[in-house]
């Protein structure tokens, strides 16, 4: 049995041989985007890009370097995002099949699909809608905001989320009620007189160098040692509660601080990982953008694509590329779906099937194996459930030596086919714990749903 401490919190595994407000929040929502309010406007205006028109007539993904493409380095030492969810095989590519697939007529005969009617129904949806989506690389284009410390210091942040649903459908964010119960975990802000984010707490360095030391092959997870890239200080969360406009809740994580435009001039890709979130693939100050790499997941059955932006405690942070932010240790856990619950759960393989090409891949050993990440399953995320938070507690699960022996693993795809198979006994938790949160959480929010 190998013990890793979690900032205080030891979880154990088994090296087996097979993680009155609406009114104010709404005005927030009018200072945030994009039109210029009108000059003789008292409204407090709020940054938003320096560009008018669309993302995509600003900056192309296609002229965007590649960034931690599969074979260009040891993926557990490579600075940067990692391989993107587009991988060289079935079991690190969830991007579905067209409809015409096995049929005698071409893609041209079909209608649109469904979800262009209704968005709970099959077929593909943009759910974070600040920017494009680039689904030939498995990027999103999203706008780039600069507020400031207290102290003058540069902050460099995005905006994905929000607990207010006026706001969330004036900005084009992910909408989630559980946000309103984030405050003991949420860093908290103002907005000056030029409607611009000024900071009480929270500051992130990201200058150190990434790196992960896998376990022994076939058994990679646990790694034997690991370092994030970015470390956020005891107060730096990626929610914030902006405190003079009726304590909206944004989830608006950091993605450089403390340097000017200057210095992370990006455009094009071959970011300068020492000053920049690790997700990023491309970044540009002078059209206040942001190009961020998706991640492959299941909701329900449906792959979707998320951002992975920070995590709770260090070893989180150093396989998902992103950001320690100790703060997000505050949220409660443990009690999913309940009153007050903040989050919603992420149900993570320790030692799932290995291979891009094998379509069973998925688990944290996999991925550190190759880099290419572990597919996922989330709960409930817009069109799927009315439960969406980015917020997710971490569900650590592995399957069982009587289940391997078997052959019942496989590629799980959904949260009660999962809670279905820890009932009868194929899953626990960590060497063979009981079931239950592994008492840490990611900031995952979720960007499309792909069918």
């Amino acid at each position: 049995m190998n013990s890793i401490d979690y900032d205080g919190c030891s979880v154990s595994f088994r090296l087996s041989t097979s993680f009155h407000r609406a009114g104010a929040a709404f005005a927030v929502a009018i200072a945030l985007s994009f039109t210029a309010l009108a000059q003789d406007s008292t409204r407090l205006r709020a940054p938003r890009p320096a560009f008018q028109g669309p993302i995509a007539e600003r900056i192309r993904a296609a002229d965007i370097a590649d960034v931690g493409a599969a074979g260009a380095a040891d993926p557990n030492t490579a600075q940067g995002p990692g391989p993107g969810p587009i991988g060289p095989g079935p079991g690190c590519n969830l991007f579905p099949a067209p409809p015409s697939v096995g049929t005698t007529v071409s893609l041209s005969y079909f209608g649109p699909p469904p979800s262009t009617t209704n968005q709970s129904l099959v077929g593909p949806v943009q759910l974070l809608k600040t920017g494009p989506v680039d689904t030939t690389k498995g990027t999103i284009t999203i706008p780039l905001y600069l507020g400031h410390m207290k102290n003058g210091a540069n902050v460099w942040y995005v905006l994905t989320d929000v607990d207010d649903s006026d706001v969330a459908a004036s900005l084009g964010l992910n909408f989630s009620a559980k946000m309103t119960f984030m405050a003991n975990a949420a860093r908290t802000a103002n907005l000056d007189p030029n409607g611009n984010l000024v900071f009480d707490k929270g500051t992130v360095d990201f200058s150190p160098i990434r790196s992960i030391t896998p376990g022994p092959v076939g058994n990679e997870f646990p790694p034997t040692a690991f370092q994030p890239g970015a470390v956020g200080d005891k107060d730096y969360s990626p929610f914030v509660q902006i405190v003079n406009a009726g304590g909206v809740i944004y989830n608006a994580p950091i993605v450089a601080f403390g340097v000017n435009a200057v210095d992370i001039n990006f455009p094009n890709g071959n970011v300068d990982y020492s000053k920049v979130h690790d997700q990023v693939v491309a970044i540009d100050p002078t059209n206040m953008t942001v190009t961020i790499n998706l991640i492959n997941g299941f909701s329900f059955g449906k792959p979707v694509w998320y951002m992975s932006m920070d995590t709770s405690i260090p070893l989180g942070a150093a396989i998902e590329h992103n950001t320690i932010a100790p703060l997000m240790a505050a949220l409660h856990l443990g009690g999913d779906d309940t009153f007050s619950s903040p989050i919603e759960r992420i149900f993570i393989s320790t030692n799932g099937a290995h291979d891009c090409a094998n379509p069973q891949r998925q688990g944290l050993s996999a991925d550190l194996a190759d880099g290419f990440r572990p597919n996922n399953v989330v709960g409930g995320i817009p069109t799927n459930a009315l439960d969406y938070s980015p917020a997710w507690d971490a569900q650590l699960f592995e399957w069982t030596q009587d289940a391997i022996n078997k052959g019942y693993r496989g590629q799980v795809r959904e949260e009660f086919q999962i809670l279905t198979f820890v009932q009868d006994g194929l899953i626990t938790g960590p060497g063979g714990a009981p079931f239950a949160s592994s008492k840490f959480s990611i900031n995952c929010p979720i960007v499309q749903r792909l069918n």
